[in-house]
């Protein structure tokens, strides 16, 4: 199996912007274990910004440009910095691919960028992608990092995007506000009134929030990739995922699509 797994910002850290040392030992475990098993595993990884932010002391996220920039450039160092030390406990050799939202639209760099993803896998890397914050203009993040992890497995054709929150999977109300919002394990179909539910993102440090996350579902969904949503509070729960067993809100890919890249 080839999986995408998005970490998002809420997982890594704590609201103080520091790094969840316990939580991010226990996923790379996990991971690592996975990998050992047989699977490809590409990480799309958010944080950068909000370590940056813990790590200069910021009073929270920034609002400016400059400053984001400044906090992604201090954050990426010490994100890989972790990331390669803990899975190097297990010995395997992590690669960090830094895009951006040009490095999509350009033909030639996006056909690059496919081929050295490819190849960093069949090295047996774990490849570790994310936006190249500190020079995008445009816009900090592609859209962020749902969407560019639903690039990706779609990109490489992958079977399965895991994106990784603080909530447990999408709900039939924002479960904040309602206490009778229901989790709801299985989407066949992306229908109108799925789309519907998205929201917004509760976290200080993050920027993403369920509306991404669906559409990020879409982008995957119609590529023919299966994707799903679950709480990253529990390393141990990619176990479950990789046998098969039900884990917070599966998408289900379209039928026609569900062998495209394969």
């Amino acid at each position: 199996m080839r999986a995408v797994i998005k970490i998002g910002t809420s997982t890594l850290a704590h609201e103080s912007g520091r790094l969840n040392i316990r939580r991010v030992e226990g996923l790379c475990k996990v991971m690592s274990d996975l990998k050992n098993s047989g699977m490809e595993i590409i990480i799309v990884s958010s944080g950068a910004i909000g370590m940056g932010v813990g790590k200069l002391g910021l009073p929270g996220r920034p609002d400016d440009m400059a400053t984001k920039q400044a906090a992604a450039a201090v954050g990426q160092c010490e994100l890989m910095y972790e990331y390669d030390k803990l899975f190097g406990e297990y010995n395997h050799v992590v690669a960090q691919i830094l895009i951006s939202a040009s490095d999509v639209r350009s033909d030639i760099r996006y056909h690059n960028f496919i081929n050295t993803l490819n190849r960093l896998l069949e090295l047996g890397t774990i490849p570790i992608i994310n936006e190249n914050d500190t020079i995008a203009t445009e816009e900090i993040v592609i859209g962020d990092n749902d969407t560019l992890a639903a690039i990706v497995a779609e990109s490489i054709g992958a079977d399965l995007l895991i994106l990784l929150s603080d909530i447990d999977g999408l709900y039939s109300a924002d479960p904040h506000r309602d206490p009778s919002a229901r989790l709801i394990p299985d989407v066949p179909e992306l229908t109108d009134e799925i789309m519907a539910l998205g929201g917004g993102s509760d976290s200080s440090l993050g920027t993403g929030g369920m509306k991404t996350k669906l559409t990020a579902a879409k982008i995957a969904t119609d590529s023919g990739c299966d994707m799903i949503i679950m709480n990253g509070n529990d390393p141990n729960l990619l176990y479950k995922v990789a046998d098969g067993e039900s884990v917070g809100t599966r998408f289900h890919a379209r039928k026609e699509n569900s062998n495209a890249g394969q």
